[in-house]
């Protein structure tokens, strides 16, 4: 694979945004074609139930160091399917990201991109769990999740792809540390 391709995991390729959802359960299904699909609603009949799961979110409240910034750290549940969700928004408007570590830049579904006034800049291809495809370059003018703060934060906006990931450009600028089903995300020093 190219140094800068973008691996998406197959989950981001899900056709949904959980904030617009009464509820917060995911359904992974398969379809008579063995394609993964993710949706709100149980799988019909004709499809095959893989998992579900619900995302919890919460943020640790902040502690007293002496002589020291205070930190406050986000933690996250795990979800059942071993994935990590985590509500945000892009120029101020509501999402859930996957948080993918294997996603080199965040990567948003088109209508996302678009409904948050994304235009698309650079066209470039990407490799991802289902191959290559075609995508572009574009730029979220504030990135938000938890009480993180990110601006002008590059992006790719991919066709197919319905569930936006947060990605290593982002991730990167944190400390971050998984064990016993919780990841926990803080600012650096």
């Amino acid at each position: 694979m190219k140094k800068n391709s973008l691996l998406l995991l197959s989950v981001g390729l899900a056709s949904f945004s959980m904030n617009t959802w009464s509820n917060d359960t995911i359904y992974k299904c398969k379809n008579q074609q063995g394609n993964i699909i993710y949706q709100k609603s149980a799988c019909s009949e004709s499809v095959k139930t893989v998992s579900s799961w619900t995302s919890v979110i919460k943020e640790k409240p902040p502690e007293k160091e002496p002589e020291k910034k205070l930190h406050r750290e986000l933690v996250i549940k795990q979800g059942a399917n071993g994935h990590y969700f985590l509500e945000g928004s892009i120029n101020s408007k509501p999402l859930t990201f996957v948080i993918d570590t294997g996603a080199s830049v965040v990567s948003l579904p088109v209508s996302l991109a678009s409904n948050a006034g994304m235009a698309c800049k650079d066209k470039v291809t990407v490799d991802t769990a289902n191959g290559q495809t075609d995508a572009c370059t574009a730029v979220i003018s504030e990135l938000k999740f938890g009480h993180f703060v990110i601006k002008n934060a590059p992006a790719r906006v991919v066709p197919n792809l319905s569930l936006p990931l947060l990605g290593m450009n982002v991730l990167q600028q944190f400390n971050m540390k998984q064990e016993n089903g919780e990841m926990r995300i803080s600012a650096r020093d």
